[in-house]
């Protein structure tokens, strides 16, 4: 096997234009239906912090799986480690793309702990006063960016390393030293990030859940995206006689499991506030299951669990190239639903959505896709210098 045999295909190309211009346009309609009016400037980035967050999970849950692969040495994710490494590379973009919320936007999205008046009407304890502000909520994004962009240089660098020197048995143990230790970092710090950039919309609301079901969401879009990115890579380029149905058994599998994983948690959340129904826990569902919010809540609960669990139940579904991609797409967008329903209700006492709330997924999804399409390119789709590659590439079906 040589590099230059599993070079990206041209659709790959195709995809990159494509996604750029799509991109493109919708955040140039963006920027414009967000800057009519104060108003619609507060939609504006309302709309970008919910894409953002799930472009953020293509990003970071590919790292975690890419680790959880490493750590496990599991051969359902040598056909993915390409398309994780390239999705891990996009995390400098994410780190442009957050400069928006890390500056301006925060005037928009805080103002329950940054607005003094509203401050005077509900005070937050000492803890959080010394703790949300402005100048610890950028230090905090700065190490956080800093960790995950340390996490993806060196599990990339150990790759391109291992396709140099194959036989190297002390590289491989290597890729186990750091994952298990990475996979805990990831946790923690997504945890982290994710209370102060998204449940500190409410400050007076908190749960110890709440990091692990994004954690759990970010597992969900990115094997989803991994699986619908390796059988377009089957249906145009050199991976076309390589993948076989029980690749696709196992992305379907994996895809079931984080969404049971992620029903758990969101079922563990509701149990523990609701059984303690303290006035300082329940706002965050009475909010959220009464109104046109609850009709959210029940779409989530019926298209985002329920109607893939019974899918992806069938083996010969998960089998299937040209239906698990499908229900990939479709756990993606109820991601994007999930993430609408958990933070716009601190901004919208109803559900109707704004127009940014669909333009502005659409634009960062199509830039991020873009970037993830030209990092896709710098390298061989197949990690060749992997122990396990002739194993899990060869041909036996049963």
């Amino acid at each position: 096997m040589t590099a230059q045999e599993y070079q990206a295909p041209e659709s790959v190309n195709r995809l990159q234009n494509s996604a750029l211009a799509v991109g493109a346009i919708a955040l140039v309609l963006g920027c414009f239906l967000g800057l009519r009016d104060p108003e619609a400037k507060d939609a504006f980035f309302r709309a970008y912090l919910m894409g953002y967050m799930l472009i953020l999970g293509f990003a970071l849950g590919s790292l975690g799986l890419l680790m959880l692969q490493h750590l496990t040495s599991g051969q359902w994710g040598i056909m993915i480690r390409r398309p994780l490494e390239s999705a891990t590379r996009t995390l400098p973009l994410l780190l442009i793309l957050f400069i928006p919320i890390f500056t301006i936007g925060m005037q928009h999205l805080y103002g329950a702990w940054m607005d003094p008046e509203k401050l005077k009407e509900e005070p937050l304890s000492l803890m959080q006063q010394s703790y949300l502000t402005q100048s610890h909520y950028r230090i905090r994004a700065i190490i956080y960016f800093a960790l995950w962009l340390l996490l993806a240089w060196i599990f990339n660098r150990l790759s391109r390393q291992q396709d140099v020197n194959r036989e190297d048995r002390a590289l491989r143990q290597r890729f186990k030293m750091f994952a298990g230790p990475g996979i805990i970092a990831y946790v923690f710090s997504l945890s982290f990030a994710v209370i102060d950039w998204v449940m500190s919309i409410s400050p007076h609301w908190a749960s110890t859940i709440y990091g692990f079901l994004f954690v759990a969401g970010q597992l969900i879009s990115s094997m989803a995206l991994m699986a619908i990115i390796v059988v377009f890579l089957a249906h145009t380029g050199p991976l076309a006689g390589l993948l076989q149905k029980r690749h696709l058994w196992q992305f379907g599998g994996l895809l079931f499991a984080f969404n049971m994983l992620w029903a758990y948690f969101s079922f563990s959340q509701l149990l523990i506030i609701w059984s303690g129904n303290l006035p300082e826990e329940i706002s965050f569902y009475r909010t959220r299951l009464y109104g046109s919010w609850g009709i959210v809540a029940v779409i989530v609960l019926i298209f985002h669990f329920f109607v893939p669990f019974f899918l992806l139940l069938s083996k010969d579904l998960k089998r299937n190239q040209n239906l698990l991609p499908k229900v990939a797409m479709w756990m993606i967008f109820m991601r994007l639903v999930d993430l609408y329903w958990l933070t716009q209700p601190e901004f919208y006492h109803n559900a109707s959505p704004h127009a940014l709330d669909f333009v502005l997924p659409i634009a960062l999804i199509g830039l991020w896709l873009a970037f993830f399409a030209w990092n896709l390119k710098r390298a061989p789709l197949l990690p060749l210098g992997d122990p396990k590659l002739a194993e899990a590439i060869a041909s036996h079906e049963h």
